[in-house]
């Protein structure tokens, strides 16, 4: 089964495109499901037809990269709590100046172009206040999302062409020997390279919860029904459901907020760091460390669920994380709950293909599309059992059982 929306990638007039925006208007504000997406791929699709080449190249070249270091040297200075312990007063340059310590010649030229790219609002001559996005990045979850894609993502992105054209323009493949290690100068994948570096590892973690706020969740009502699929015939001497891998533990507590009829134990499974990050587990959440890549030790579970991480992963890694779960499942009645991204065939939004580069960057891997999906699954001894997907360009769940 599965639900999604189209993405209409044709050349369109600005008119036609105006004309959808205002069409689409009221829906926005019923919060119809899908409709502020829709207006956001339109939104896209008007600054493509109404922009010059030049003007294209212009914001792509120096604007948006601009942008993003100005906003990463304006967490570093703590720019954006000053403006928010201001409660929507002006801040004068001067007085960042004298907070921050950097020259006043520099910070006049970063905030004029945060600015100008709304990052913060401007009352006056070198007089700012806060805004939504400038108040977002206060908060670590946000904050860190900055710093971690700036520096860690950030210089594998410019790294690609580079890598691609050193090794012959073939598919990045191996997690060891990617674009990733080529700019950072390492041997060790991914995982291995922030597990040495636990500053960074930290913001991971904590961009990893902010990625996903704000994004509709796979047990929201309307998206994987939760009741039906999961919440029939439970045996209450097994768990409700494991996550596995689940970071801060966050869909687990999703759960357990939009389902409280729901009887049996929510287990979060992650690495001893992580798990130390978590600290105190929410009530009714038991925390377990537990490395994916050795067998999974909570046997007969109604579910088993994996959020964003076999695309971290190539098949082969995948099918041994699969494989040391597969023993555990009790067939006819366990479920493995797979949320990640299923690229379609035709219309694939930005979302999901801008990740898919992102994947390529920092571990030489891939989105999937269903065909793939399925036949890796397939391979683990999973039969496909549903496919659902709330609106474009957002992860998909994908249930599987052990294929009998």
């Amino acid at each position: 089964m599965i639900m999604a929306l189209s993405t209409d990638h044709s050349t369109r007039s600005v008119a036609d495109i105006l004309g959808a925006i205002a069409a689409s208007t009221e829906a926005v504000a019923q919060q119809k499901p899908g409709a502020r997406e829709k207006v956001l791929a339109l939104s896209h699709q008007l600054v493509s037809a109404l922009e010059t080449p030049s003007e294209t190249i212009q914001r792509m070249g120096w604007a948006e990269p601009a942008r993003f270091a100005a906003t990463q040297l304006a967490v570093d200075l703590k720019i954006f709590e000053k403006l928010e312990e201001a409660h929507d007063a002006p801040v004068s340059l001067s007085d960042l100046t004298k907070s921050t310590g950097a020259d006043a010649a520099l910070l006049a030229r970063t905030m004029k172009h945060l600015s100008a790219m709304d990052v913060v609002g401007e009352t006056g001559a070198d007089e700012y206040i806060s805004t939504p996005i400038s108040t977002a990045l206060t908060v670590p979850k946000f904050r860190d999302g900055i710093s971690y894609l700036f520096n860690v993502a950030g210089p594998s992105f410019h790294s690609i062409p580079a890598y691609l054209k050193a090794t012959g323009y073939g598919n990045p493949g191996n997690i060891a020997d990617g674009p990733f290690q080529f700019a950072h100068k390492t041997q060790n994948p991914f995982f291995i390279w922030l597990a040495e570096h636990p500053g960074y590892g930290e913001q991971f973690n904590n961009y990893m919860s902010g990625y996903r706020q704000g994004k509709r969740s796979w047990c929201d009502e309307g998206f994987y029904p939760v009741m039906d699929r999961i919440g029939q015939g439970l045996n209450p001497e097994t768990p409700l459901l494991v996550d596995v891998g689940g970071g801060l533990g966050h869909d687990l507590l999703e759960l357990r907020t939009n389902h409280p009829e729901l009887s049996g134990r929510l287990i979060l499974q992650d690495q001893p760091d992580v798990i130390k990050q978590v600290g105190n587990a929410a009530e009714g959440i038991e925390l377990a460390v537990h490395d994916f890549f050795t067998p999974q030790p909570v046997k007969g579970a109604k579910a088993y669920y994996l959020h964003s991480v076999l695309h971290d992963w190539d098949d082969a890694s995948c099918l041994q994380i699969l494989h040391n779960i597969v023993p555990a499942m009790t067939p006819g009645y366990s479920k493995l709950l797979i949320n990640e991204n299923v690229v379609p065939d035709f219309g694939a939004a930005w979302p999901i293909t801008s990740m898919d580069w992102l994947m390529m960057a920092l571990g030489a891997v891939k989105e999937r599309t269903e065909r793939q999906w399925r036949g890796l699954l397939q391979q683990a001894g999973l039969e496909v059992k549903g496919i659902w997907t709330y609106e474009q360009g957002t992860e998909s769940l994908i249930e599987a059982e052990v294929a009998v």
